[in-house]
């Protein structure tokens, strides 16, 4: 691990707008002394003549703000025996893969955050300048997004793959896209349009308006994305956010939909399972998903090796970061 600068754009702390400079200089000197210097929080503490707890605060201030960030080295990780495997079993270009938690039950909140935490390190690493990164929606997209070091990548634009639709606060397309577009220093390109609609004609009139025409063009012509691929259960997100009726998701199963990338239904093979509310939505087609030059799946959390699975046969994936048991999932189903 590395830290990052202590000149870092600032995020906010909890309470950190009132503070001095003075308290400010202190929070810079802990945070110094304890990732420069290697002192722990015992010596730091004499050495500063405050309390164990003070340091321990500082630290957690310092942190807030973005003035330190512990940076996950990806060639660790991308060099575990796991990711190897899946790149050979699966025809990935590259694969990260973080340990899950084995010192007891790991909450699937806890799992997400560490997959999303790895892929945010990752993901500058995986851009070049002039690049045109298509992003997908979700909390797994989100929380990865919030994380991402800030690292300015020259002429990047970054493009919302489908429209708006409202949803759990944060987790929205438009947030999505403008959270990475912001870290990563790149011009934001949002999908000013609903995602349903609530007929076809309507639809079809308002993709024909020259403003969308012009950001269905942008995103079509992604040559990277970033996505998570969503399960097909009762409390998936297309479900939770009313594309889809828990009884519609139901019959979808039934006919073999394992996988939701960008509001739409994949198979075990990641080929589409068409629903009907498909033509009254305004985003990118599975078809312009696949086939990019960098395609980056974040997957993490329980039940999320079936829908992985799909979306790599899909063809939509070229990168995958994922955890432990998740990979070895996937690697019993390459067998």
């Amino acid at each position: 691990m590395s830290v990052g600068s202590l000149n870092a754009p600032k995020n906010g702390g909890t309470h950190l707008a009132r503070l001095t400079p003075r308290d400010e200089s202190l929070f810079v000197e802990a945070a110094w002394l304890y990732y420069h210097d290697g002192l722990n929080q015992n010596q730091i503490a004499a050495r500063m003549r405050i309390s164990r707890a003070s340091v321990v605060n500082y630290l957690n201030e310092a942190r807030a703000r973005d003035w330190v960030r512990v940076h996950l080295d990806s060639d660790v990780f991308r060099g575990h025996r796991l990711a190897a495997d899946l790149c050979r079993a699966y025809g990935l270009l590259d694969a990260l893969v973080v340990p899950d938690d084995t010192t007891g039950p790991e909450t699937a909140a806890a799992s997400v955050s560490r997959v999303t935490r790895a892929a945010a390190d990752w993901l500058p690493r995986l851009l070049e300048p002039g690049d045109r990164l298509g992003v997908s929606w979700g909390a797994t997209v989100y929380q990865m997004a919030q994380q991402v070091p800030y690292t300015p990548v020259p002429d990047l634009t970054v493009i919302q793959l489908l429209g708006s639709r409202p949803a759990a606060p944060g987790f929205e397309a438009e947030a999505c896209t403008s959270m990475l577009a912001h870290r990563l220093g790149g011009q934001c390109v949002n999908l000013h349009v609903p995602l349903v609609l609530s007929n076809r004609d309507l639809r079809d009139a308002l993709c024909d308006e020259p403003v969308v025409r012009g950001q269905l063009e942008a995103l079509s012509d992604c040559n990277k994305t970033v996505l998570a691929c969503g399960t097909c259960d009762a409390d998936a997100h297309v479900v939770r956010s009313g594309i889809l009726g828990a009884d519609s998701m139901a019959d979808y199963r039934a006919k073999g939909a394992v996988g939701v990338v960008c509001g739409r239904l994949i198979d075990g093979n990641g080929q589409p399972v068409f629903a009907p509310v498909e033509e009254r939505m305004i985003g990118v087609s599975l078809e312009h998903m696949r086939g990019k030059e960098m395609g980056l799946l974040v997957a993490g959390g329980p039940d999320r090796a079936r829908p992985a699975c799909a979306a790599i046969k899909g063809g939509f994936v070229t990168h995958l970061a994922t955890s432990t048991q998740i990979a070895q999932d996937l690697l019993e189903m390459a067998i």
